[in-house]
């Protein structure tokens, strides 16, 4: 069978007047890597006609489609001209059309009929051609059910994620923003009376005792660098991850799909970053994203990494950086490139605070952190074995039975 026997383009149009920021999709607030979506930087700056989707839709990228971005509408809204709106002509094929355009095939085979060498689009009437086997309905229902309850599980482990990232923020900014960290008699320090001083530097008061420090005074920080693409020894069969900007998304760093060899290491700027460095996006579409990077590895050029010299310090120099994008934005946003130098983020200053309060602070945030961690790394197994499972259960090799698993 083909798509276009069980799905079709929506072509329906609404006012970009008539939604909300958050109904609003773009081949940008698609997430690559089937990660769904992200609310999109603003609307439309003058009204225009969307494609009018609703909940059930399966909404994919036509640009660059080799980055597999996909979202399964769970609302009504509006989305951009080179995002494809898709849905099923029988409701019953709803998440079997989602599932059919999950498969890593049908991005190889979308970028077959792509045109365009630096963003390549693909060809809308060729993905409405692209085949899958016969199935009944009822097992169409199954694979269908069984990759949204997939889908489901990881939606929630992100979504926990989330929450312990707004608390852990939420820590910093009560201890180190309002300085209401808990004092001698464990008391909130300036909402109590405590003392505060003018720093010339930071231009704002600090509690009395805190200094002021740059990051390169207390962090030693370097940039990544990237292989000669044209010499293969340095990326077939590498087994060093090599991080780029792009994946400075997640507050969080688990994984990755690239990878480097060491000969490729050795005659390149990369260098080997140690477990818990802070990387700072320098350029890109994540320019001034933070994430801590929880195993060895290195980074191309586009990255910095900061590697604090006190442990302790790491949590805390990890959310002021956090804290400080729409700053680097704004500094990035003047420059040749758009870019965020590093000669930036080694002389940003900071307040420090007394080793005992950074201590207590680590303390309490780490196991958060490392729950963080957890999650995100159940979340990458889950979606492996989603992505190993899925073109069996579309060859017919496995099946799945939900009469059996439905009490």
């Amino acid at each position: 069978m083909r798509l276009a026997e069980i799905a079709t383009y929506v072509n329906e149009k609404i006012s970009s007047s008539n939604i909300t920021l958050n109904q609003y999709v773009t081949t940008d607030s698609l997430l690559q890597d089937k990660r769904g979506r992200e609310c999109a930087q603003n609307l439309p700056p003058v009204t225009t006609n969307l494609t009018h989707y609703q909940p059930g839709d399966v909404l994919v990228a036509n640009i660059r489609p080799y980055l597999k971005k996909v979202w399964f509408a769970d609302c009504e809204g509006g989305a951009s001209s080179d995002v494809l709106v898709i849905r099923a002509k029988n409701t019953n094929d709803t998440t079997f059309v989602y599932a059919l355009l999950m498969q890593d095939s049908f991005y190889d085979y979308a970028m077959k009929g792509a045109k365009g060498s630096k963003m390549p689009r693909g060809d809308k009437d060729q993905i409405m051609r692209y085949e899958f086997p016969i199935f009944s309905p009822e097992q169409r229902k199954n694979i269908g059910k069984f990759i949204t309850d997939i889908e489901s599980k990881i939606t929630v482990n992100r979504q926990i994620n989330d929450n312990l990232e707004a608390m852990a923020k939420q820590l910093y900014d009560y201890w180190f923003v309002q300085f209401d960290f808990p004092n001698e008699e464990g008391k909130p320090y300036k909402s109590s009376g405590g003392k505060m001083v003018w720093n010339n530097k930071l231009k704002r008061e600090i509690p009395d005792g805190w200094s002021d420090v740059k990051i390169k005074d207390i962090a030693n920080t370097y940039s990544g660098g990237t292989p000669t693409s044209t010499n293969q020894d340095y990326y077939i069969g590498g087994k060093i991850p090599w991080i780029n900007s792009g994946e400075l998304n997640n507050p969080v760093i688990t994984d990755t799909s690239n990878y480097i060899t060491e000969l490729g290491l050795n005659n390149s700027s990369a260098k080997l970053y140690p477990q818990n460095t802070i990387l700072v996006a320098l350029y890109g579409a994540t320019a001034g994203k933070v994430s801590l990077l929880s195993f060895k590895a290195c980074s191309n050029q586009a990255v910095c990494g900061v590697m604090p010299i006190d442990e302790n310090m790491t949590t805390y120099i990890r959310y002021h950086l956090a804290s400080l994008y729409e700053h680097f934005i704004i500094l990035s946003s003047g420059s040749a490139r758009d870019n965020i130098s590093q000669d930036t983020i080694k002389n940003t200053i900071l307040p420090i605070p007394r080793i005992e309060i950074l201590k207590k602070y680590e303390d309490i945030v780490k196991p958060i952190v490392d729950k963080i961690i957890d999650n995100q790394k159940e979340v990458e197994n889950i979606t492996m074995q989603r992505d190993e499972l899925l073109p069996l259960l579309m060859n017919g090799q496995v099946s799945v039975n939900y009469h059996l698993s439905d009490d």
